[in-house]
């Protein structure tokens, strides 16, 4: 089945990235010129991608209002004669079908991507992480969709971290496939020892998954901080139905860090074509005075 529906969890207050998060949500800092919920959309775009549900919170309307048509704003931009700013800003706008939902109470990822229940029906979509930018010359959103249609199976994107960095992310057990592509028969959220660890290929910023998700979220209960963990629903999911990691290619950005937010910046502004070449030039020059 062809997967044309995705959720975008972005309720989070943004706490790693204070004091700016205070008053501006993290999924609108920014990497050179567009927001970081902007590399989202698009990478979900690029694997067919139809319809989008962000999932918000309280205050979080200014992300709504980006993907919003903005007359007063284009037509000072007409005035202006900027005719070719004016049809961009409509095409970020118009790239897919964008609702919005808030998320009433912060009660974990798991229980984001269970809001979503209504909008997704009796199909199988695609959970693009809030915080995590993932740039590649191939959409890692569309080579997880290509793996769901080979497999039926869910998929998770995945990277190996170090040992230090697995207590913070989960766990998986795996058997490999073929190259970057294993099955999952078992996760683990946060494991603080070593016994507890299954390997350190650990899930990074997706998930494709079925909708049988829903009924295992309804019965998750709260985890690691309290919360209804994505990961200990998608446990169930492996243990049962199995699931697939894809391990992608390209870097990812942790938008909701300040190292991710600076490293991302810095890496793709030397790319921009307005700005790209002398911002290149004077990063060689200051670091020589490092």
């Amino acid at each position: 089945m062809k997967v044309t529906k995705a959720v975008i969890p972005a309720a989070g207050l943004g706490t790693r990235m204070l004091p700016i998060s205070k008053g501006v949500c993290k999924e609108m800092l920014p990497i050179t010129d567009r927001p970081s919920m902007q590399y989202l959309v698009e990478e979900a775009v690029g694997a067919g991608i139809t319809d989008i549900l962000i999932i918000t919170a309280r205050g979080k309307e200014v992300i709504e209002n980006y993907f919003d048509y903005s007359p007063d704003y284009e037509a000072a931009l007409l005035k202006k004669g900027m005719e070719k700013e004016c049809a961009a800003l409509r095409r970020v706008a118009d790239m897919a079908n964008i609702t919005f939902l808030r998320q009433k109470e912060a009660r974990g990822l798991g229980h984001a991507v269970l809001c979503a229940k209504n909008f997704i029906g009796n199909e199988p979509f695609l959970v693009l992480y809030g915080d995590d930018v993932i740039l590649s010359e191939k959409p890692t959103a569309l080579s997880m969709c290509e793996l769901y249609e080979e497999f039926g199976r869910g998929v998770v994107a995945s990277q190996t971290v170090s040992e230090e960095a697995i207590k913070k992310y989960s766990s998986l057990k795996i058997e490999p496939v073929r190259d970057r592509v294993f099955t999952v028969t078992d996760m683990v959220e946060k494991p603080q020892t070593e016994a507890e660890r299954f390997s350190c290929q650990s899930i990074l910023g997706r998930a494709l998954l079925p909708p049988s998700i829903f009924e295992i979220l309804e019965h998750t209960a709260p985890g690691a901080g309290g919360e209804i963990q994505l990961t200990d629903a998608m446990r169930i999911l492996a243990q049962t139905e199995g699931m697939m990691a894809y391990e992608f290619e390209g870097t990812r950005y942790d938008m909701g860090s300040k190292l991710g937010f600076l490293t991302a910046n810095v890496t793709q502004g030397v790319l921009h074509p307005e700005c790209g070449e002398e911002f290149a030039a004077f990063l060689k020059e200051f670091v020589k005075t490092l």
